[in-house]
């Protein structure tokens, strides 16, 4: 299989599953700050994904599978003795959908006004206080568990990407101590390590 990725992007999601899942991978950068969007290779990314964007999964047979959370749940299914999804068909699975549902649609993209350049102060900042708001919540739900099922998961290895854009954005995390040290635990976990080096990152 091949990852087309971009550092740091919400493909690091997918990578990190990759390494946890112990699966063969490939690798493929793609420059999302020139147009068009090319590949390490010189490739133009609008022909192998029209929507312009990362991740991009391109399995075995050729078949490319976009969106981030379809793709995670794709790879934790092809190893299911690492328990990185519950079984589908179980409500197990359906909370894990819920996670990453949440996460796309309320960390996710709460993100976004936050990393656009034209957009006021008064507007990022409001942007922030409604994005803290889903981390209180967020926290809150959280307790006393060392990852989202209690177990890690797919879900924590998206909710783990999306919140190290707090560092980059100059928004610290650290009035959630419990969300710190979650983070940290999932920073130290050798796949994780692994992904991110395999990108150029420090946790």
């Amino acid at each position: 299989m091949k990852l087309y990725y971009s550092p740091a992007a919400c493909s690091l999601s997918p990578h990190i599953v990759l390494a946890e899942a112990g699966l063969s991978y490939e690798l493929e950068k793609v420059n999302l700050r020139e147009t068009p969007h090319r590949t390490e290779s010189g490739v133009d990314f609008s022909a192998i994904n029209p929507k312009g964007y990362v991740p991009v999964l391109e399995l075995d047979n050729g078949e490319l599978l976009t969106e981030g959370v379809a793709i995670v749940q794709y790879l934790a299914d092809q190893v299911p003795g690492k328990y990185l999804a519950p079984a589908n068909g179980t409500l197990a699975r359906y909370r894990l959908q819920e996670w990453l549902n949440f996460i796309a649609t309320e960390i996710h993209k709460g993100f976004g006004p936050l990393w656009n350049p034209v957009n006021s102060a008064e507007i990022k900042d409001a942007a922030w206080a409604r994005l803290a708001s889903r981390i209180d919540w967020l926290v809150a739900k959280l307790g006393s568990k060392e990852y989202l099922l209690g177990e890690f998961s797919v879900a924590d290895a998206y909710l783990f990407t999306c919140l190290s854009w707090a560092k980059y954005l100059e928004r610290p995390l650290d009035g959630w101590p419990q969300l710190s040290a979650y983070l940290a635990r999932v920073a130290a976990r050798p796949a994780v390590q692994q992904a991110m080096a395999e990108e150029g990152l420090s946790a």
